[in-house]
């Protein structure tokens, strides 16, 4: 594979302009407006794999959006590396926040991407990390050194809970049989040290609802006297935390997963500026749980958060009304031992026993997944290892996303496969934000890593 960089370089615009063009098509799942956009995209991944060189490659219908299957066998005898990504994408809101358009590609050089960076929205997550794996196949094909079997699974529904992949992972464990999986989804700390995800928060998101009075009140009329629900609402939010920032909810820390000294010692280990951390966030300074550093809150522990409060009359002008209704958003991050759909019941009994008589409360779970930890000894974490090592010149260091990507707890439930995080974003990239974006630098890496850990996980199995 000593030609892997010259090979990057020679197809460097095609690269990159084939990568513009997956990310114009808006393929939202959140939206069902853009319906016709997200099947659009999955015929776009399906030519893709089948131009890079897949034997073979077929869209799998599921009751959802539909999962790109791809594989190439070359010898049953050797190691099957399964890739796992999406071609699904956030919504781009809210739209005046963007300096150019969400899905029409612009190229910007940045102070941490002097080599530019793809702006539009999934750049990074998911569409570039996961189309630098089908670039690394086709270079490993193009140059007859594919090492292994490769099989492709590439679906549209990661950004609404991949509500359709484990019927589809339950239904095809033959299909799917792998000997580990392999993910481009995460980051890494910088473009001079890489770092390989080992652990991963569980998600549990719920939507809550506080209805008051029959329907809209004058608040001159009948304020003071009946209650505001979206003043409810506001209180029975602030009342889940303490003065501490520990969350209140009875039970939700029972089986927290408390890391001793010297794990937290060696995480310490990963290079971190507050200082910079407050500047690129233009906050004064930080905020959250007593007793923990930043690295800790947004990785090691539970956490919850309001991603959503509406109610009443937000349009122009006033109007002096009491809503009937108040809604929320709420998301609780998860660390390994918990379970989502317990802290689920544990949230939903909760908020409803403090809601005072004079309302009603509806808690609307959506979705959610569990915590994931991987061994650093495996030989998949070697392999990636020694494949950063090589491109980038250090060695990578483990570190704990505050992320979630629930599926990979169900991949080695159904499919008994540890899964490999080789994520190339980075922190700044604005993923689920306005000005999403992706670095040259970083893609172009991806692609040049990507075939060394097809290398050295062959080597490391024999």
């Amino acid at each position: 594979m000593d030609n892997i960089k010259s090979y990057v370089q020679e197809h460097k615009e095609r690269f990159i302009n084939e990568l513009i063009e997956l990310l114009r098509i808006p393929s939202v799942s959140a939206d069902s407006a853009y319906a016709h956009d997200v099947i659009a995209t999955a015929d776009a991944v399906k030519a893709a794999l089948e131009k890079a060189g897949c034997q073979f490659v077929e869209i799998c219908e599921t009751p959802g959006y539909p999962i790109v299957f791809g594989e190439h066998i070359i010898d049953k005898n050797l190691p099957t590396v399964l890739v796992y990504g999406h071609y699904d994408v956030q919504p781009p809101d809210p739209m005046d926040l963007w300096t150019s358009p969400p899905f029409e590609p612009v190229i910007k050089k940045t102070e941490i991407h002097p080599e530019g960076a793809i702006f539009a929205r999934g750049s990074c997550d998911d569409k570039g990390q996961m189309y630098m794996h089908v670039k690394a196949f086709e270079y490993m094909i193009a140059n007859n050194n594919l090492p292994c079997n490769v099989k492709f699974m590439i679906e549209g529904e990661e950004e609404v809970g991949s509500k359709s992949l484990g019927w589809f992972v339950e239904r095809n464990q033959e299909k799917l049989s792998c000997d580990v999986i392999l993910i481009s989804d995460t980051g890494m700390i910088s473009n001079q040290q890489p770092s390989i995800t080992t652990g991963l928060r569980g998600l549990s998101y719920v939507e809550v609802e506080v209805t008051g009075p029959n329907r809209d009140l004058h608040s001159g009329l009948y304020g003071g006297a009946v209650a505001n629900p979206i003043n409810v609402l506001t209180k029975m939010i602030a009342s889940l935390h303490d003065e501490n920032n520990h969350i209140t909810i009875p039970g939700f820390y029972d089986k927290v997963e408390e890391l001793t000294a010297a794990e937290r010692a060696e995480m310490a280990k990963a290079p971190f500026s507050l200082e910079n951390y407050k500047k690129a966030l233009d906050i004064e300074d930080i905020y959250g749980e007593t007793g923990y550093v930043t690295n800790e809150r947004n990785s090691i522990r539970p956490t919850l958060d309001v991603n959503g409060i509406w109610g009443g009359y937000t349009g122009e002008g006033a109007k002096t009304v009491i809503a009937s209704k108040a809604y929320a958003k709420i998301s609780m991050r998860l660390v390994p031992n918990q379970d989502w759909e317990e802290i689920t019941e544990l949230f939903a009994k909760h908020f409803e026993s403090i809601a005072p008589k004079a309302v009603k409360v509806k808690v609307s779970p959506h979705h959610g997944g569990q915590g994931y930890v991987t061994p650093i000894d495996s030989i998949g974490y070697k392999a990636a290892n020694k494949a950063y090592t090589e491109t980038f010149g250090v060695p990578a260091i483990p570190v704990r996303s505050g992320g979630s990507i629930p599926i990979v707890a169900l991949f080695e439930k159904e499919l008994k496969s540890k899964t490999i995080l080789m994520g190339f974003g980075l922190d700044s990239d604005a993923i689920h934000s306005p000005n999403e974006h992706f670095g040259i630098f970083n893609y172009l890496k991806g692609i040049e890593t990507i075939p060394l850990f097809y290398k050295y996980f062959v080597e490391l199995s024999k």
